[in-house]
């Protein structure tokens, strides 16, 4: 007789425990966000690229060696090298140029291919060192998508 009192004492305590639990776990979840990224010219979806292809037609300016410090629901902003092809005498002869800049992505929106996911529209380039010739301090693309 008391080894069945315990044995129903001990599946009630267990019956309790997982009552409290579940619905607790389920309700407490956290909605699943769309995922974020950011779209390069060939329709290539990233998340944290390591490299971004800015000039397409060509390929004569890349994003190299990017490291993120951050990126959230709103923005995202990392480092990196500007790798900008200086086209002397013509860009089949020119040479690969570096230029430290700081990367920021921002204004996302619901990426029309793919509505499943949120792309970054706009990249700003601020060069922190010399830039290219011809080019401001700070630099303006829409991404694609």
């Amino acid at each position: 007789m008391v080894n069945h009192k315990l044995a129903t004492s001990l599946m009630l305590c267990a019956a309790a425990v997982l009552t409290a639990v579940v619905p607790a776990s389920a309700s407490t979840a956290a909605p699943t966000a769309s995922p974020l990224v950011a779209v390069d010219c060939s329709s290539n979806p990233q998340t944290r690229p390591g490299d971004f292809l800015l000039a397409c037609g060509d390929g004569n300016n890349r994003l190299v060696d990017l490291k993120w410090a951050t990126w959230g629901p709103n923005s995202a902003v990392g480092s990196g090298i500007d790798m900008v092809n200086d086209c002397q005498p013509y860009c089949a002869a020119g040479k690969f140029r570096a230029y430290p800049v700081t990367v920021k992505l921002d204004r996302p929106e619901t990426w029309q291919k793919h509505p499943e996911l949120k792309h970054f529209t706009r990249m700003q380039l601020t060069y922190t060192g010399d830039r290219p010739a011809h080019t401001q301090q700070e630099m303006t693309y829409a991404l694609w998508g």
